[in-house]
C-alpha cells in the first residue's frame, strides 16, 4: 500500500520511517510550507514583550511557533497543546507547565487551570479562534500575534503534476492526455481552491494519505485523489477540516503524534 505524506522536513522523514516499519510504502510530497509572518514588526514587538516577562502565560499550539520564540523568562508559565509541541519546547530549554489531557485546542480551553492573568498566543495566520475565544471566556487577557503562515507549495496544476510525477505519486501521462485534462478543467479555477488533478483519479497510485492539519487537508482535497483513498487525520479537529473539504475520513489518530497517526493508518488499512 502506497501512503502519501504531504509534509516534508524532519516531520515527513519521521512519518515515512514509521510508515515503512508498518509495512507500507511512503511517498513524500510536501503540499504546504511554512513562511514567516508578514507583519514582522508587530511580531518582534510582541516577542520582545514576552522576553521582558509582561505575560503570565504563553500558549503554544504548534512546533512552527516554537521555532520563532525568543528565550522565555522563568516568570512566564508555558502551556502546550500536546506532547509533540511540548517536546519541541523542552528541546529549546523551555519548561512546560500545562498540557491538556485531551490534546487539542478545545481540550486546552476546557482544562485551562486559572481564571485571570495575561496570556500570549502566537499562532498561524489561518488559526481558528478557539484558543483566544475560550480563554477570554475564562477571564484571561489574551494577546494574539501571527507567528507564521502556512501556504500552498503548488499554485498551479502544472507545478503539481511535474512534482508529483517526479516523486512517483502520480503516473507520467502523455501530452494529449494532459491537454485533454486541461481542457476539462474550468477556466479560472487554477488558483488555490482549484482541483489540481491532471490525470483521472482512478489512475492515481495512492492508497492512503496522512493529514496533519487543516491547511494540509485543503491541499489534499485539491489533488482529486480516488474516492477509495484512505484518509487518516492526526486529530478530531483535522478530521473535521478534512470533511469540510470533501474528504472521507477513514481513521483518526488517538493522540496528535506520528506514532498514533501511523497506528490509525494501520488500523484503517486492516
Amino acid at each position: 500500500m502506497r501512503v502519501l505524506i504531504p509534509r516534508g522536513g524532519s516531520c515527513g522523514d519521521e512519518v515515512a520511517r514509521l510508515v515503512t516499519e508498518a509495512g507500507f510504502e511512503p511517498l513524500i510530497l510536501p503540499l504546504v510550507r511554512i513562511d514567516p509572518a508578514e507583519d514582522q514588526a508587530r511580531l518582534q514587538l510582541i516577542l520582545g514583550q514576552l522576553s521582558e516577562g509582561r505575560y503570565d502565560w504563553l500558549v503554544v499550539t504548534s512546533q512552527s511557533t516554537v521555532r520563532v520564540l525568543p528565550p522565555v523568562p522563568s516568570s512566564v508559565q508555558v502551556a502546550a497543546v500536546g506532547s509533540v509541541t511540548a517536546a519541541s519546547l523542552r528541546e529549546r530549554g523551555v519548561p512546560v507547565a500545562f498540557i491538556p489531557t485531551k490534546q487539542s485546542a478545545a481540550g486546552l480551553v476546557d482544562e485551562w487551570p486559572i481564571r485571570e492573568g495575561r496570556v500570549l498566543w502566537p499562532h498561524a495566520l489561518d488559526a481558528r479562534p478557539t484558543i483566544a475565544d475560550g480563554l477570554r471566556q475564562h477571564g484571561m487577557q489574551v494577546t494574539e500575534v501571527v507567528a507564521y503562515r502556512t501556504v500552498p507549495v503548488f499554485e498551479s496544476g502544472e507545478q503539481l503534476v511535474e512534482a508529483a510525477v517526479q516523486s512517483g505519486s502520480l503516473p507520467a501521462i502523455d501530452e494529449i492526455s494532459a491537454r485533454r485534462q486541461q481542457e476539462l478543467q474550468p477556466a479560472g479555477r487554477d488558483g488555490q481552491d482549484a482541483v489540481l488533478t491532471a490525470v483521472e483519479p482512478a489512475e492515481t497510485p495512492i492508497d492512503a494519505v496522512l493529514v496533519t492539519s487543516g491547511s494540509v487537508a485543503k491541499q489534499v482535497a485539491r489533488l482529486g485523489l480516488a474516492a477509495d483513498t484512505l484518509v487518516v487525520a492526526i486529530g478530531e479537529q483535522t478530521a473535521e477540516d478534512c470533511r469540510k473539504h470533501g474528504l472521507q475520513v477513514a481513521g483518526v489518530a488517538e493522540r496528535p503524534n506520528a506514532e498514533s497517526l501511523v497506528a490509525a493508518l494501520a488500523a484503517s488499512a486492516h
